[in-house]
This record gives C-alpha cells, sequence and structure tokens, in this order.
C-alpha cells in the first residue's frame, strides 16, 4: 500500500489555499446553523435540505454533497439510529426529542468545506444527550493530534482516547462505528488518506504543515456494528441504538489545529 514509506506525507496546501478552504468551510457552517434553526418538530427532512442548499447558493457556492456518487440531496440528515448518510426525504417528520445529525459540504472557487454536527429537536433524553455532548468533546480533543509532525494515526489514537475519556466525563457507554471514518480534503470532498477514529498511533503517512483532514468521530449508545439499507446510502446501528455525528474540516499549522468549518459566532 506504499502505507510505511518513511517519507510518506499528507500533502500540504499552502496559507493561500487554506484560506481559500475557509472560505468554502464558513459558507458550510453558516448553512449547519440555518438547518439548525429550522429543525422543529413538524418539519421535514426534505425542508432542511432546502434550507441547506438555499443558504449555499445565496453565497455563491455549489453544494457538494448533490450529486456526488449519485447522492440525491444537498445534506445527510441522519435521525436518531440512523448513523450517517440519511436521505433528506419528505416523508420523515421530525419530532421532539429527535436527534438529527446534518453533514453538509460546500465547494466554493474550486475549494471543498465539510462539517457535520448533531442537535435536538426539542429536549433529548438524558443518555442522547450524553451522547451528543460527549461526541462533539471526542471532536474537539481528538483533533488537537492535528499537528506538524504526527502521523495519521496519532489522530486515530487520540480520538479513542478521548472517547473512553468521555465515557467517564459523561457518564455514558460510547461504541465506535467500526468502517466509518474521516478523509483528506481539499479540491475534492474524499482524499487520501482514511483517518480511521481509533488505532493505534505512530503509523501512517506525516502530517505536515499545510496538511488537512475531515475529523469526524461517529458514537453510538450500543453496538459498533452497522448495515446499509435498501437504498444503498443510510447506514444503521445494527441494535438500533442511536447515534452522534460532528466533523470539521482541520488543518495542521505552526501554530497548532486550524479549524476551517468555523460556524458563525455564538452559533
Amino acid at each position: 500500500m506504499g502505507f510505511r514509506k518513511k517519507n510518506k506525507t499528507i500533502p500540504a496546501k499552502t496559507p493561500a489555499e487554506l484560506d481559500a478552504m475557509q472560505a468554502a468551510g464558513e459558507i458550510v457552517g453558516k448553512a449547519l446553523v440555518a438547518v439548525k434553526a429550522a429543525a422543529a418538530p413538524g418539519v421535514t427532512l426534505k425542508d432542511l435540505d432546502d434550507v441547506a442548499e438555499q443558504t449555499i447558493r445565496d453565497a455563491g457556492a455549489v453544494p457538494t454533497f448533490l450529486g456526488y456518487q449519485g447522492f440525491p440531496a444537498s445534506i445527510c440528515a441522519s435521525v436518531n439510529d440512523v448513523i450517517v448518510h440519511g436521505i433528506p426525504t419528505k416523508e420523515t417528520v421530525l419530532a421532539e426529542g429527535d436527534l438529527v445529525s446534518i453533514d453538509c459540504g460546500a465547494t466554493f472557487e474550486g475549494w471543498v468545506g465539510d462539517s457535520a454536527w448533531s442537535f435536538g429537536v426539542g429536549e433529548l433524553a438524558d443518555d442522547v444527550q450524553a451522547l451528543n455532548a460527549a461526541t462533539e468533546w471526542v471532536l474537539m480533543e481528538g483533533l488537537k493530534a492535528m499537528v506538524p509532525g504526527n502521523r495519521l494515526t496519532d489522530v486515530s489514537h487520540a480520538l479513542e482516547v478521548a472517547t473512553r475519556k468521555a465515557e467517564q466525563k459523561f457518564g455514558v457507554q460510547l461504541g465506535i462505528v467500526d468502517g466509518y471514518g474521516g478523509h483528506g480534503i481539499g479540491r475534492t470532498m474524499h482524499e487520501d488518506p482514511y483517518l480511521a477514529n481509533e488505532g493505534k498511533p505512530g503509523r501512517g503517512p506525516v502530517i505536515q504543515e499545510g496538511s488537512v483532514l475531515a475529523i469526524e468521530p461517529m458514537l453510538t449508545l450500543g453496538t459498533v456494528d452497522s448495515a446499509v439499507l435498501e437504498d444503498g446510502w443510510t447506514v444503521v446501528t445494527l441494535d438500533g441504538s442511536w447515534a452522534s455525528h460532528w466533523e470539521h474540516t482541520v488543518a495542521a499549522t505552526a501554530g497548532g489545529p486550524r479549524i476551517l468549518t468555523p460556524r458563525p459566532a455564538g452559533a
């Protein structure tokens, strides 16, 4: 695989390219905030998709997900036991207590931003609230390993360690979804390398100043196992347990990790 070549590195973007990626990422952040604001009991996932697409296009960008490998929408909208890649249809209507994960991408002037967050419709059950808070915390802890000189799986290991710490911190048992993870990103949404959400440290290509990864823990209240539904996209937990998904596009810089998908202040 070339995985163990001594000089293997994750490709670097220039400072100007990172700024361009952040311009795309800020549009994603605005779209996510707009979607969350629109989410309420009785609202359909298609309604949320319309909000995201309008926000992205109003900013002069293009929804990256729409048409990607045939995906039919601008966001992935995954509710409750759906982990990722849920299709936002008009048939799925939000209800009080739902946990909604929104994954969104925007392409602006040739660069891609990719980010996700999960939120409740109204009040969440205590264990679901703990799951969601833990997943956000794991993302923010894990991305601290995105620094020049580290290796790819140092980030994986940091996410795994953070997940186990989160179990104690938030008082909840967490499953790390097997077979799904983060990825390189730049001119296209999915670039090498693949980033696992757990694993031993010190392996894989070296992170350079300017390397960029989409870091995205996906955690459940139960199983680590999943299945893809007949639509070919929707990924659900095998045991019906609920799942949370948080993601940022992150660059390694001399000053530390730089989040390229920031959300508007106060979001």
